[in-house]
């Protein structure tokens, strides 16, 4: 079975998440995970070479997320869905996998093809120097 072709857009994002040295994740706007680059890898603690394409509800029950107050945060209330939902950028602090583990922040960007066509979403992780 082969991959269904991705526009040219996703294509070229995903070229670039592989160059750069923050960690990133890239969806598509039907729920796919679609790539994490080798600085996500670290921070995930997990490779994509492992998991590769997964629809995004696989992935975040096996991912959970916690905000500020280490308090469960629901998944359609996660950054990124509520950006592929609408189509707007999200900002938010969180815990990764554990409700006392360190703060990080997460930007996510909604991205758009010509037209204004509705491609998905990259989300930039940032890691917060412990205070």
């Amino acid at each position: 079975m082969t991959a269904p072709q991705r526009p040219v857009e996703l294509i070229l994002m995903r070229q670039l998440a592989s160059y750069l040295a923050m960690p990133i994740m890239i969806a598509d706007h039907a729920r796919t995970l679609l790539y994490f680059n080798q600085a996500a890898e670290a921070l995930l603690g997990r490779r994509y070479a492992e998991t590769r394409e997964t629809r995004l509800e696989d992935w975040m029950r096996g991912l959970p997320l916690y905000d500020e107050a280490g308090q469960l945060i629901p998944p359609e209330e996660r950054p990124l869905p509520v950006v592929l939902r609408e189509r707007r950028p999200v900002h938010r602090r969180l815990r990764l996998r554990d409700p006392d583990g360190p703060l990080i922040e997460a930007t996510v960007l909604p991205l758009e093809g010509q037209g204004g066509r509705h491609l998905g979403a990259a989300i930039i992780f940032w890691e917060l120097a412990a205070r």
